[in-house]
């Protein structure tokens, strides 16, 4: 439990004194016009109180990433608050604080965009295509995921079971992308915030009060879970792509400029997106305690289950163990509501990058129709292969954690450019060695996973080296080009 409370510590300490160095690093401007002010449309460009895009922000970046990924990443042993905690603090929450203020200076402008602002047109094409295979799985996977927790709840779990529930949230996602963002995602956003954070806390409070005998960071930081589904897989890479949301995810960078087209000043931009990445990692390092304690410490008996048990599984038999019958529905409701929160946005990011980039108006119903109905088709027939495939949801969730991850290697590039050409001297490294080590890591389990191209486990650090070294020698030949380059303009 102390390697648990430090960590919690940790990530407090890093808001506010990291924090506060990224947003000296930016520098924004509380007199500069944010884009909900300079042009608003009364659809997406709307500007909200500051507390509720807090909200909205954490509910959208959540899901069930710092959930499952938690749950998932925890039968690995301690070294998951460890990934979480400095992945938090010194990748993700700068990942999403950096777009995030990015669009809000380029007028709301989508990932693709700034992609293309800073790396060039290839890397704005790529970023279009890439970007919206990734926010369609994100959509395919947080319909099933609350669907499995509602079709355990609610009914026997069978797939009929689940393809009811998944039907009925993918009719809500319909009406959430297609009305102005303030009508449904800013009314009850709130209200599922405090479901979630409820969870949260009250799952603290029961680690306290049972003060389990889970595994301490000084008892080790390999592979302690052998017996409980991860014998095959190395920490490093796989750790850093199981755990996701929570630490360092890319599909945030899909949703901040969501927010950043909302927020009224940049001087809540710290707030915003760095807080509230910062919280959702409270909330993965909860579960993640949580998790260490089922499975390592007589928690899953307990709780009327096995070590084999799904994340999903885990989320519902700990909530109704732990909470009771009052407790455990609004913990639950939490875990439902955290996907599909994030499930609604991820088509709703994904109507507007393609807008963007097709230069489409979206002020009218008939224009967002227009976009809306291919992608909606396109989930579908994923949700379809999901719940057909038992284990679709694994193969899924794989494909996504990789795709994720490489996501936000992207993202933390474009930042490193941006740092870099506003000649903020060696700022840069605050976003280039985590999009080093993020290209070393998405590399490596791409090459070894059973996904992609199967190559030998024991060959993990060295591809993984050579991603981080490539990428480093690819950035400084660049950084000399461009240098040489404003050298001989400027004479």
């Amino acid at each position: 439990m102390w390697s648990f409370i430090s960590s919690l510590l940790a990530l407090l300490a890093g808001y506010f004194i990291y924090g506060k160095i990224i947003e000296k690093v930016f520098g924004p401007d509380p007199k500069r016009l944010t884009p909900a002010k300079s042009h608003p449309d009364g659809v997406d460009y709307v500007s909200m109180p500051a507390w509720k895009v807090y909200m909205i922000q954490f509910l959208n970046i959540a899901g069930t990433g710092p959930i499952f990924g938690a749950i998932m990443g925890a039968k690995f042993g301690p070294s998951a608050y460890l990934w979480i905690v400095f992945g938090c603090i010194f990748a993700g929450a700068v990942h999403d604080y950096m777009i995030g203020m990015l669009s809000v200076r380029n007028n709301g402008a989508g990932l693709p965009e700034l992609v293309g602002l800073y790396l060039g047109k290839t890397a704005k094409i790529f970023m279009l295509v890439f970007a919206l295979v990734l926010l369609l799985l994100v959509g395919t996977v947080f319909v099933y995921s609350p669907a499995l927790v509602l079709g355990d709840i609610a009914g026997d779990g069978s797939s009929k079971v689940i393809l009811i529930w998944a039907a009925v949230i993918f009719i809500y996602y319909i009406f959430a992308t297609m009305l102005p963002i303030d009508k449904i995602i800013g009314k009850i956003y709130p209200v599922f915030a405090f479901a979630l954070l409820f969870m949260a806390v009250a799952l603290m409070i029961g680690l306290f009060v049972k003060w389990p005998s889970i595994p301490e960071i000084w008892d080790g930081l390999g592979n302690m879970g052998p017996s409980v589904g991860v014998k095959d897989q190395p920490v490093f890479p796989c750790l850093f792509i199981t755990i996701a949301c929570g630490a360092l995810s890319g599909f945030h960078a899909t949703q901040s400029p969501l927010m950043a087209r909302c927020i009224e000043s940049e001087k809540q931009g710290r707030s915003i997106f760095y807080g509230a990445m910062i919280t959702e990692g409270v909330v993965a390092l909860i579960w993640a305690a949580v998790s260490s304690y089922f499975f390592f410490d007589g928690g899953a008996a307990e709780c009327g289950s096995d070590l084999t048990a799904a994340a999903p599984t885990v989320v519902t038999r700990v909530s109704e163990s732990w909470l009771g019958i009052v407790g455990g529905i609004l913990a639950v409701l939490g875990v439902v509501a955290a996907p599909i929160t994030s499930g609604d946005t991820a088509f709703r990011s994904a109507r507007l990058i393609v807008a963007d980039s097709v230069k489409l108006p979206q002020k009218n119903i008939p224009q967002r129709l227009m976009i809306s109905i291919p992608l909606f088709a396109v989930a579908a027939l994923l949700l379809w292969y999901n719940v057909a495939d038992a284990d679709g949801f694994n193969k899924v969730w794989r494909y996504f954690g990789w795709s994720n991850q490489t996501l936000a290697v992207f993202a933390l590039w474009t930042a490193t450019v941006y740092l870099h050409n506003s000649k903020k001297g060696a700022y840069y490294l605050f976003t280039m060695l985590p999009a080093c080590f993020m290209t070393g890591v998405t590399l490596s389990f791409i090459c070894i996973d059973k996904i992609g191209f199967r190559l030998p486990i024991e060959w993990n650090w060295s591809i993984g080296l050579i991603g981080m070294l490539g990428s480093l020698f690819i950035f400084y030949i660049w950084k000399y080009d461009h240098d040489r380059k404003c050298a001989i303009q400027n004479k």
